[in-house]
Protein backbone atom coordinates (compact mmCIF):
# COMPACT_ATOMS: atom_id res chain seq x y z
CA UNK A 1 0.00 0.00 0.00
CA UNK A 2 2.64 2.49 0.62
CA UNK A 3 4.44 1.93 -2.81
CA UNK A 4 1.23 2.74 -4.72
CA UNK A 5 0.36 6.02 -2.87
CA UNK A 6 3.52 7.83 -4.49
CA UNK A 7 3.12 6.82 -7.64
CA UNK A 8 -0.36 8.36 -8.02
CA UNK A 9 0.12 12.02 -7.61
CA UNK A 10 2.25 12.92 -10.01
CA UNK A 11 -0.32 11.76 -12.92
CA UNK A 12 -2.85 14.47 -11.78
CA UNK A 13 -0.10 16.87 -11.61
CA UNK A 14 1.38 16.06 -15.22
CA UNK A 15 -2.47 16.60 -16.75
CA UNK A 16 -3.02 20.18 -14.70
CA UNK A 17 0.28 21.32 -16.87
CA UNK A 18 -0.71 19.92 -20.29
CA UNK A 19 -4.24 21.76 -19.66
CA UNK A 20 -2.30 24.80 -18.32
CA UNK A 21 -0.34 25.10 -21.22
CA UNK A 22 -2.81 23.98 -24.06
CA UNK A 23 -5.08 27.02 -22.43
CA UNK A 24 -1.95 29.59 -22.55
CA UNK A 25 -1.61 28.71 -26.21
CA UNK A 26 -5.46 29.52 -26.84
CA UNK A 27 -5.01 32.69 -25.07
CA UNK A 28 -1.63 33.86 -26.85
CA UNK A 29 -2.45 32.19 -30.47
CA UNK A 30 -4.79 35.24 -30.93
CA UNK A 31 -2.37 38.04 -29.81
CA UNK A 32 0.08 36.47 -31.90
CA UNK A 33 -1.72 36.71 -34.78
CA UNK A 34 -3.32 40.34 -34.24
CA UNK A 35 0.56 41.21 -33.80
CA UNK A 36 1.86 39.77 -36.91
CA UNK A 37 -0.03 42.05 -39.51
CA UNK A 38 1.09 45.44 -37.81
CA UNK A 39 4.68 44.03 -37.60
CA UNK A 40 4.55 43.13 -41.75
CA UNK A 41 2.79 46.51 -42.64
CA UNK A 42 5.24 48.65 -40.61
CA UNK A 43 8.46 46.74 -42.13
CA UNK A 44 7.33 47.49 -46.08
CA UNK A 45 6.69 51.31 -44.86
CA UNK A 46 9.84 51.38 -42.97
CA UNK A 47 11.31 50.15 -46.77
CA UNK A 48 9.29 52.32 -48.90
CA UNK A 49 10.12 55.77 -46.19
CA UNK A 50 13.40 56.31 -47.81
CA UNK A 51 12.07 55.64 -51.30
CA UNK A 52 9.52 58.00 -50.99
CA UNK A 53 11.87 61.30 -52.05
CA UNK A 54 12.67 59.56 -55.11
CA UNK A 55 9.26 57.98 -56.27
CA UNK A 56 8.03 61.68 -56.55
CA UNK A 57 10.42 63.09 -59.31
CA UNK A 58 8.90 59.71 -60.95
CA UNK A 59 5.56 60.51 -60.30
CA UNK A 60 6.13 64.16 -61.40
CA UNK A 61 7.76 62.91 -64.76
CA UNK A 62 4.97 60.51 -65.52
CA UNK A 63 2.62 63.53 -65.37
CA UNK A 64 4.41 65.97 -67.12
CA UNK A 65 4.37 63.67 -70.26
CA UNK A 66 0.59 61.77 -70.52
CA UNK A 67 0.02 63.60 -74.08
CA UNK A 68 3.13 62.07 -75.49
CA UNK A 69 2.63 58.79 -74.60
CA UNK A 70 -1.53 58.47 -76.11
CA UNK A 71 -0.01 60.06 -78.90
CA UNK A 72 2.87 57.41 -79.28
CA UNK A 73 0.39 54.97 -78.21
CA UNK A 74 -2.78 55.77 -80.97
CA UNK A 75 -1.09 57.97 -84.06
CA UNK A 76 -5.10 58.15 -85.44
CA UNK A 77 -5.78 60.56 -83.35
CA UNK A 78 -3.50 62.79 -83.83
CA UNK A 79 -4.17 62.40 -87.54
CA UNK A 80 -8.48 62.66 -86.81
CA UNK A 81 -7.26 66.11 -85.13
CA UNK A 82 -5.83 67.63 -87.82
CA UNK A 83 -8.61 66.53 -90.34
CA UNK A 84 -10.95 68.17 -88.27
CA UNK A 85 -8.77 71.01 -87.50
CA UNK A 86 -7.91 71.00 -91.64
CA UNK A 87 -11.72 71.16 -92.06
CA UNK A 88 -12.34 73.82 -89.70
CA UNK A 89 -9.72 76.28 -91.17
CA UNK A 90 -11.42 76.61 -94.56
CA UNK A 91 -12.83 79.77 -95.43
CA UNK A 92 -17.00 78.48 -95.78
CA UNK A 93 -17.74 82.38 -97.11
CA UNK A 94 -18.58 82.66 -101.01
CA UNK A 95 -15.54 84.15 -101.57
CA UNK A 96 -13.19 81.94 -99.46
CA UNK A 97 -14.88 79.04 -101.53
CA UNK A 98 -13.99 80.66 -104.64
CA UNK A 99 -10.75 81.19 -103.65
CA UNK A 100 -10.21 77.37 -102.86
CA UNK A 101 -11.78 75.76 -105.42
CA UNK A 102 -10.41 74.30 -108.27
CA UNK A 103 -9.27 75.68 -111.51
CA UNK A 104 -12.09 74.19 -113.76
CA UNK A 105 -14.46 75.60 -111.42
CA UNK A 106 -13.13 78.63 -110.87
CA UNK A 107 -13.34 79.08 -114.62
CA UNK A 108 -17.18 78.25 -114.35
CA UNK A 109 -18.15 80.68 -111.89
CA UNK A 110 -16.42 83.24 -113.49
CA UNK A 111 -18.27 82.46 -116.68
CA UNK A 112 -21.40 82.49 -114.91
CA UNK A 113 -20.54 85.64 -113.07
CA UNK A 114 -20.02 87.40 -116.18
CA UNK A 115 -23.28 85.33 -117.68
CA UNK A 116 -25.53 87.19 -115.04
CA UNK A 117 -23.88 90.11 -115.78
CA UNK A 118 -24.84 90.32 -119.65
CA UNK A 119 -28.60 89.34 -118.17
CA UNK A 120 -28.83 92.17 -116.23
CA UNK A 121 -26.95 94.64 -118.81
CA UNK A 122 -29.37 93.37 -121.73
CA UNK A 123 -32.88 93.62 -119.21
CA UNK A 124 -31.55 98.06 -118.66
CA UNK A 125 -30.33 98.37 -121.64
CA UNK A 126 -33.29 96.83 -123.30
CA UNK A 127 -36.27 97.87 -120.82
CA UNK A 128 -35.57 101.81 -121.35
CA UNK A 129 -35.37 101.17 -125.20
CA UNK A 130 -38.56 99.54 -124.93
CA UNK A 131 -40.07 101.89 -122.85
CA UNK A 132 -38.79 104.65 -124.98
CA UNK A 133 -39.76 103.19 -128.45
CA UNK A 134 -43.47 102.66 -127.29
CA UNK A 135 -43.81 106.12 -126.11
CA UNK A 136 -42.64 108.18 -129.09
CA UNK A 137 -44.90 105.04 -131.26
CA UNK A 138 -47.83 106.30 -129.34
CA UNK A 139 -47.11 109.80 -130.23
CA UNK A 140 -46.81 109.24 -133.91
CA UNK A 141 -49.79 107.22 -134.45
CA UNK A 142 -51.88 109.78 -132.87
CA UNK A 143 -50.06 112.18 -135.28
CA UNK A 144 -50.97 109.76 -138.51
CA UNK A 145 -54.57 109.60 -137.23
CA UNK A 146 -54.71 113.59 -137.48
CA UNK A 147 -53.52 113.40 -141.43
CA UNK A 148 -55.85 113.30 -144.22
CA UNK A 149 -53.30 112.52 -146.47
CA UNK A 150 -50.02 110.71 -146.96
CA UNK A 151 -48.50 114.45 -148.04
CA UNK A 152 -49.49 116.17 -144.81
CA UNK A 153 -48.63 113.03 -142.78
CA UNK A 154 -45.06 112.91 -144.22
CA UNK A 155 -45.08 116.63 -142.93
CA UNK A 156 -46.00 116.30 -139.29
CA UNK A 157 -43.42 112.67 -139.06
CA UNK A 158 -40.31 114.82 -140.67
CA UNK A 159 -37.78 113.80 -138.29
CA UNK A 160 -35.76 111.09 -139.60
CA UNK A 161 -35.10 107.71 -138.03
CA UNK A 162 -38.64 107.50 -136.68
CA UNK A 163 -40.77 104.86 -137.59
CA UNK A 164 -43.86 107.18 -138.95
CA UNK A 165 -41.12 108.46 -141.10
CA UNK A 166 -40.21 105.63 -142.67
CA UNK A 167 -43.36 104.04 -143.44
CA UNK A 168 -44.58 107.46 -144.65
CA UNK A 169 -41.87 107.44 -147.15
CA UNK A 170 -41.73 104.20 -148.47
CA UNK A 171 -45.74 104.33 -149.34
CA UNK A 172 -44.61 107.78 -150.89
CA UNK A 173 -42.53 106.15 -153.05
CA UNK A 174 -43.94 102.78 -153.79
CA UNK A 175 -46.39 105.47 -155.17
CA UNK A 176 -44.43 107.09 -157.21
CA UNK A 177 -43.02 104.59 -158.77
CA UNK A 178 -46.40 103.44 -159.64
CA UNK A 179 -47.71 106.44 -160.86
CA UNK A 180 -48.61 105.44 -164.55
CA UNK A 181 -50.33 102.42 -162.94
CA UNK A 182 -54.21 101.80 -163.70
CA UNK A 183 -55.03 99.43 -161.03
CA UNK A 184 -55.23 100.86 -157.40
CA UNK A 185 -55.55 97.31 -156.00
CA UNK A 186 -51.76 96.28 -157.30
CA UNK A 187 -50.71 99.59 -155.56
CA UNK A 188 -52.11 98.69 -152.29
CA UNK A 189 -51.07 94.96 -152.11
CA UNK A 190 -47.51 96.50 -153.27
CA UNK A 191 -47.86 99.22 -150.57
CA UNK A 192 -49.02 97.27 -148.07
CA UNK A 193 -46.40 94.02 -148.36
CA UNK A 194 -44.21 96.77 -148.64
CA UNK A 195 -44.91 98.28 -144.84
CA UNK A 196 -45.83 94.45 -143.67
CA UNK A 197 -41.79 93.71 -144.09
CA UNK A 198 -40.70 97.34 -142.22
CA UNK A 199 -43.42 96.24 -139.64
CA UNK A 200 -41.37 92.76 -139.57
CA UNK A 201 -37.79 94.62 -139.37
CA UNK A 202 -38.78 96.84 -136.77
CA UNK A 203 -39.64 93.63 -134.50
CA UNK A 204 -36.51 91.82 -135.41
CA UNK A 205 -34.19 95.23 -134.66
CA UNK A 206 -35.98 95.35 -131.24
CA UNK A 207 -35.79 91.56 -130.61
CA UNK A 208 -31.82 91.83 -130.64
CA UNK A 209 -29.96 91.04 -127.54
CA UNK A 210 -32.94 88.99 -126.33
CA UNK A 211 -31.55 86.06 -127.86
CA UNK A 212 -29.09 85.33 -125.33
CA UNK A 213 -30.92 85.64 -122.53
CA UNK A 214 -32.78 82.72 -123.91
CA UNK A 215 -29.46 80.97 -124.39
CA UNK A 216 -28.23 82.21 -120.88
CA UNK A 217 -31.41 80.39 -119.34
CA UNK A 218 -31.26 77.28 -121.31
CA UNK A 219 -27.55 76.65 -120.60
CA UNK A 220 -26.72 78.09 -117.13
CA UNK A 221 -27.83 75.71 -114.80
CA UNK A 222 -26.26 72.78 -116.78
CA UNK A 223 -22.82 75.00 -117.03
CA UNK A 224 -23.35 75.14 -113.15
CA UNK A 225 -23.78 71.36 -113.03
CA UNK A 226 -20.87 70.65 -114.56
CA UNK A 227 -18.77 72.47 -112.22
CA UNK A 228 -20.29 70.85 -109.49
CA UNK A 229 -19.61 67.55 -111.03
CA UNK A 230 -15.76 68.80 -111.28
CA UNK A 231 -16.22 69.63 -107.81
CA UNK A 232 -17.57 66.74 -106.45
CA UNK A 233 -15.01 64.12 -108.49
CA UNK A 234 -11.96 65.89 -106.71
CA UNK A 235 -14.05 65.80 -103.40
CA UNK A 236 -13.84 61.93 -103.64
CA UNK A 237 -10.22 61.38 -105.53
CA UNK A 238 -9.09 63.35 -102.09
CA UNK A 239 -10.94 60.30 -99.94
CA UNK A 240 -9.10 57.71 -101.84
CA UNK A 241 -5.13 59.97 -101.45
CA UNK A 242 -6.33 60.25 -97.57
CA UNK A 243 -7.83 57.22 -97.12
CA UNK A 244 -10.56 58.50 -94.64
CA UNK A 245 -14.17 58.73 -94.41
CA UNK A 246 -13.53 61.80 -92.08
CA UNK A 247 -16.77 64.55 -93.56
CA UNK A 248 -14.45 67.70 -92.97
CA UNK A 249 -12.12 66.51 -95.40
CA UNK A 250 -14.40 66.68 -98.24
CA UNK A 251 -16.94 69.08 -96.76
CA UNK A 252 -15.13 72.09 -98.33
CA UNK A 253 -14.59 70.87 -101.79
CA UNK A 254 -18.17 70.02 -101.95
CA UNK A 255 -19.57 73.13 -100.93
CA UNK A 256 -17.14 74.61 -103.23
CA UNK A 257 -18.53 72.30 -106.14
CA UNK A 258 -22.39 73.40 -104.99
CA UNK A 259 -21.57 76.81 -105.20
CA UNK A 260 -20.94 76.76 -109.21
CA UNK A 261 -24.64 74.89 -109.36
CA UNK A 262 -26.29 78.03 -106.78
CA UNK A 263 -24.37 80.70 -109.39
CA UNK A 264 -25.87 78.87 -112.71
CA UNK A 265 -29.34 79.26 -111.22
CA UNK A 266 -28.49 83.15 -110.06
CA UNK A 267 -27.80 83.63 -113.88
CA UNK A 268 -30.33 81.10 -115.68
CA UNK A 269 -33.55 82.07 -113.24
CA UNK A 270 -33.38 85.98 -114.01
CA UNK A 271 -32.34 84.99 -117.49
CA UNK A 272 -35.62 83.25 -118.09
CA UNK A 273 -37.76 85.78 -116.40
CA UNK A 274 -36.47 88.82 -118.25
CA UNK A 275 -36.52 86.77 -121.65
CA UNK A 276 -40.20 85.98 -121.18
CA UNK A 277 -40.91 89.68 -119.93
CA UNK A 278 -39.62 91.12 -123.31
CA UNK A 279 -40.86 88.57 -125.21
CA UNK A 280 -44.37 90.04 -124.06
CA UNK A 281 -42.91 93.60 -124.37
CA UNK A 282 -42.14 92.80 -128.10
CA UNK A 283 -44.96 91.31 -128.99
CA UNK A 284 -46.57 94.82 -127.75
CA UNK A 285 -44.58 97.28 -129.49
CA UNK A 286 -45.31 95.01 -132.41
CA UNK A 287 -48.46 95.26 -132.41
CA UNK A 288 -48.42 99.46 -132.04
CA UNK A 289 -46.32 99.03 -135.37
CA UNK A 290 -49.35 96.88 -137.07
CA UNK A 291 -51.56 99.87 -136.50
CA UNK A 292 -48.89 102.36 -137.41
CA UNK A 293 -48.73 100.61 -140.74
CA UNK A 294 -52.70 100.17 -141.22
CA UNK A 295 -53.20 103.81 -140.41
CA UNK A 296 -50.54 104.60 -143.53
CA UNK A 297 -52.31 101.88 -145.98
CA UNK A 298 -55.23 103.93 -144.52
CA UNK A 299 -54.14 107.22 -145.86
CA UNK A 300 -52.54 105.42 -149.43
CA UNK A 301 -55.96 103.79 -150.10
CA UNK A 302 -57.55 107.47 -149.30
CA UNK A 303 -55.21 109.27 -152.00
CA UNK A 304 -55.52 106.60 -154.45
CA UNK A 305 -59.28 107.26 -154.18
CA UNK A 306 -58.80 111.04 -154.76
CA UNK A 307 -57.10 110.80 -157.85
CA UNK A 308 -59.36 108.22 -159.60
CA UNK A 309 -62.43 111.08 -158.82
CA UNK A 310 -59.36 113.76 -160.00
CA UNK A 311 -59.13 111.57 -163.39
CA UNK A 312 -62.85 111.13 -163.61
CA UNK A 313 -63.99 114.59 -163.40
CA UNK A 314 -62.48 116.22 -166.68
CA UNK A 315 -64.34 114.10 -168.44
CA UNK A 316 -68.42 114.28 -166.74
CA UNK A 317 -70.26 116.68 -168.83
CA UNK A 318 -72.82 118.74 -167.24
CA UNK A 319 -76.36 119.05 -168.66
CA UNK A 320 -78.25 121.85 -168.88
Amino acid sequence: MTRTQPSASPTPSRAWRAIAALTLSLVLAPVAMADEPTANATAPAATTAPSAPAAAPATGAVAATPAAAQVAVDPSVEALVEDSSLGMAHDLSPWGMYKNADVVVKAVMIGLAIASIITWTIWIAKGFELMGAKRRLRGEIALLKKSASLKEASDVSNKEGTLAHTLVHDALEEMRLSANAREKEGIKERVSFRLERLVHASGRTMSSGTGVLATIGSTAPFVGLFGTVWGIMNSFIGIAKTQTTNLAVVAPGIAEALLATALGLVAAIPAVVIYNVFARSIAGYKAQVSDASAQVLLLVSRDLDHQGSERVAPHMVKVG
